[in-house]
């Protein structure tokens, strides 16, 4: 309705949209005393508040529901079609948009939902036309789509299916004669402003950068065509004037002035003579040259739309450019026991270079706030605020001097007395940092970000041979050789062989160096265990094939078909309900071994419960059904499975609750995190598409193999152990079908057992689903350190190594995104990444809170 392009924030403000207050179509008709009516998306509401006469809005967010969204708009129709009290009738219809994020473009309802919106506008469309035999007077039906639909259902994205849609104008005003065929053209969403401000005999909005739709025009008289031109023309050369300082050397204002010239040319000999062979090719002539301008107006202006506040993206910048040069120097301390980040404040807060820094800056910020003219947000900050911004740049820029001047001394003092042993890193220790830092280089190029998927699993499929060759070598090369360790692992945690003895209070008592008194517990393999050591890595391997073939994923070659296609293709529900049972049989065989008797019947009854729900809503069948009847919602089922999921973490966390009294059982604790991590699965089973379960199936079988025959025989130690986590994690993020377009996010999952809108628990809802395969990593990460590691300090070690690696991408990407700005893929590629690496910053942050907490406790301090 403005006509402008929407900025990336757009797509956070849609969840509670405020009122629009820029110039729109809306404002405009309103002011002029027309008699707008509105039904439907609820969000129109929001956004012009008072502005209709009549509205009656509805959830846009609730994406199970698609039939009374549409019949709620309907039902008004008969009533308000035979009134003549209005001037707009606005009709949002969501049903179609919900059934595409539910089921796909596929679904079976998609074909009712269209014969249904096509009788829809049969009586619109008759209704019309009766009243214009009586008024003589004609009237505009515009059918448009807001967006199109990915293959999966969503949009988002910038494919061609989600950014094409459909757009009808129908009026017995426009001249068309018997056989004349028209091909579809083309235009941008951006046109229909300009047009139907045109239409309605209104002002085009200032901020509209669309041209009018030529053909909607094409039948009146060459003198309006040319006015209904040039009020474009001129409305778009005022808006390049107020945004393009050097705007008269712009090619599309010359040739507004050009279009003018001529205009005026064909108006004198229009007024002389008003019917000849030169008016009307001058006309013609005219007409393209305004058209040529209006393409060539909204193309620069399409250009210079994307205004930035580059004072406050500068001090940001600098921010993490800080942060991210305390944290660099530490990386050595983070591959060793020593989990430690030392940053003295109150030092560097104190000096005098604090104090020039911070009045050198203070000057800059007054510089710059009374010298710009346009918009900056530390600017608008009150001056208190402001003033804290530009103390903590200064005090962290000598915190980072401080901190390099230490480290250039140290290596001073290694250099004179150089240590005994000159060992390096290991390779697997090079491989993890080497993969960590190209990783966050590669995201400065759109196609390594498009695929960053092809990344992860290169990653991963490098770990597993590199984890093959160090089995080899444990195996086959003796202990000595392939307990190479690094000279700065003087406080590294060893594994623990054996389980502990009962009534042990704590890890703490076990042996810290069991290395030198025990041999390695893969020399105490014999037999089939030690086969399984051996093959392990492979079998690792043949897990992450068969998942890549589940799910196509990225943006160039997400529409291929996959396993996942095939299984959810209403030909083949049988097949897919006999995998989502094996799967779900598969999970509770998986997570039941080490849970309490009560967790483990709550999982099976809420797996029995996910099974019943995904037949409720259509997805499965039973064995004695044919076909789907009565389907439903399945919000009863899925509240059956919410009931069980909660008991599961009740029960953890009773136990761990139980294990603060000394006396207890340290393996009252384990239990309790387990049973956490086991309510966690059963959710994730229940919002997972049923085609995804084998991926939660196969990520459980993953840990499990890794934790008993590749973690523990290799005594890995926690840095090492929290990389790998984070590796999985981000490559199981792909695997489950999700990429860095938002097209990719399954919002039904939001709405799983609710039968209303709930904002709070569709968004954690929907972020959990989307980020099941790193929480749940995080989360195993979380109870393998606490029922095996050896040291006191194992969760403090991993929590920093765990923050530290994911600090890298995200601090990079920042920099990155302020620094390609202007890049042409910077709101279909680089800005969706950065949302997803934010929203899992949040993620990471949590559980670094909980992985301390945890510590604590297991510390007893």
């Amino acid at each position: 309705m403005t006509g402008g392009l929407p900025g990336f924030i757009d797509v956070v403000r849609n969840l509670n949209s405020p009122a629009l207050l820029e110039d729109n179509v809306i404002t405009r008709a309103k002011a002029a005393g027309k008699r707008i009516i509105f039904y439907g998306d609820e969000t129109w509401v929001k956004l012009f508040p008072k502005h209709f006469v009549e509205y009656d809005g509805t959830t846009s967010f609730f994406v199970s529901d698609y039939t009374e969204v549409d019949d709620n708009v309907t039902r008004h129709l008969d009533k308000v079609l035979k009134r003549r009290d209005w001037d707009v009738l606005i009709l949002h219809y969501l049903g179609l948009d919900h059934i595409g994020h539910v089921s796909g473009p596929n679904s079976p309802l998609v074909g009712r939902k269209l014969s249904e919106m096509d009788s829809v506008l049969m009586k619109i469309h008759t209704s019309l036309l009766s009243e214009e035999r009586e008024t003589l007077l004609p009237n505009l039906l515009v059918l448009c789509g807001d967006h199109g639909m990915s293959e999966a259902g969503g949009h988002g994205a910038s494919s061609v299916e989600e950014v094409n849609t459909a757009l009808i104008l129908i009026s017995s005003a426009f001249e068309r004669k018997p056989g004349d065929i028209r091909h579809p053209k083309y235009i941008q969403q951006t046109d229909l402003a300009a047009t139907l401000s045109i239409g309605l005999g209104l002002p085009i909005p200032k901020s509209s950068i669309g041209s009018l739709i030529f053909p909607v025009v094409e039948g009146k008289p060459m003198r309006e065509q040319l006015r209904f031109l040039h009020l474009n023309t001129v409305q778009l050369s005022k808006l390049l004037q107020e945004n393009v300082p050097s705007y008269e050397k712009e090619p599309g204002f010359e040739q507004f002035k050009v279009s003018e010239r001529l205009h005026g040319n064909w108006i004198r000999l229009y007024l002389e003579e008003n019917n000849s062979e030169v008016l009307s090719n001058l006309g013609s002539k005219v007409r393209r040259q305004y058209l040529e301008a209006l393409r060539t107006l909204s193309l620069s202006l399409s250009r210079q739309a994307a205004q930035y506040d580059i004072y406050s993206m500068a001090v940001g910048a600098v921010l993490v450019l800080e942060v991210l040069a305390l944290l660099l120097p530490s990386l050595p301390r983070a591959l060793t026991g020593k989990a430690e980040l030392d940053v003295p404040l109150l030092s560097p807060a104190s000096s005098l270079l604090f104090y020039l820094l911070l009045l050198a800056l203070a000057a800059l910020h007054v510089a710059v706030c009374t010298s710009t003219d346009s918009p900056c947000y530390l600017c608008s900050l009150p001056w208190l605020t402001a003033g804290g911004v530009l103390v903590l740049v200064s005090t962290l820029l000598c915190a980072v001097v401080s901190a390099l001047a230490e480290l250039l001394a140290s290596g001073k003092r290694l250099r004179k007395n150089p240590p005994q042993s000159s060992s390096g890193w290991s390779g697997l220790d090079l491989l993890i940092s080497l993969g960590t830092v190209g990783h966050a280089l590669s995201l400065g190029a759109s196609s390594f970000v498009e695929q960053e998927h092809q990344t992860w699993y290169f990653l991963v499929n490098t770990l597993c041979l590199a984890l093959c060759h160090e089995t080899y070598r444990h195996c086959f090369l003796g202990h000595d050789c392939a307990r190479q360790r690094c000279p700065h692992a003087g406080e590294e945690f060893d594994w623990v062989a054996v389980a502990p003895q009962a009534k042990s209070t704590g890890p703490d008592v076990w042996e810290l160096d069991r290395a030198s008194k025990h041999p390695s517990p893969l020399e105490a393999l014999r037999g089939p265990e030690r086969w399984m050591v051996l093959v392990s890595p492979w079998v690792i391997l043949t897990c992450c094939r068969l998942l890549r073939s589940l799910n196509q994923t990225g943006v160039q070659w997400a529409h291929r078909p996959d396993l996942g296609h095939w299984l959810t293709s209403s030909d083949h529900k049988a097949e897919l309900s006999v995998l989502a049972a094996v799967s779900l049989i598969m999970i509770f065989v998986l997570v039941q071994k080490r849970c309490s008797l009560a967790s483990k019947v709550a999982m099976a009854f809420g797996l029995l419960g996910i099974y019943c729900y995904r037949v409720a809503v259509g997805n499965l069948l039973f064995p004695w059904q044919q076909n789907n009847k009565g389907i439903s919602k399945g919000i009863t089922e899925a509240r059956f499975v919410y009931v069980f999921v909660l008991g599961v973490l009740f029960t953890g966390t009773k136990d761990l609750l139980k294990s603060q009294i000394p006396a207890t059982d340290f393996a009252v604790k384990t239990v309790g995190l387990w049973e956490i991590h086991s309510g966690f699965v059963l959710l994730a089973a229940l919002l997972l598409r049923p085609h995804r379960l084998p991926v939660l199936v196969l990520g459980l079988a993953i840990q499990a193999v890794m934790a008993r025959f590749v973690w523990t025989p290799l005594r890995h130690d926690a840095a090492q152990v929290a990389a790998m986590h984070y590796w999985f994690g981000q490559a199981f993020f792909y695997f489950q079908g999700n990429s860095n377009s938002i097209a990719t996010v399954d919002i039904s999952a939001g709405f799983v057992g609710l039968d209303a809108y709930a904002e709070v628990p569709a968004v954690l809802l929907t972020t959990l689903a989307t980020y099941t395969g790193p929480v749940l990593w995080a989360s195993h990460l979380l109870n393998f350190l606490t029922s095996e590691a050896g040291s006191g300090s194992a969760l403090s070690h991993a929590c920093f190594c765990y923050a530290l690696i994911c600090s890298l991408p995200v601090s990079a990407y920042i920099i990155l995104v302020t620094s390609l700005r202007y890049h042409l893929f910077i709101w279909s590629v680089f800005s969706p990444k950065l949302l997803y690496e934010g929203m899992h910053l949040l993620i990471t942050a949590a559980v670094c809170v909980f992985f301390t907490a945890m510590d604590q406790t297991n510390a007893k301090s």
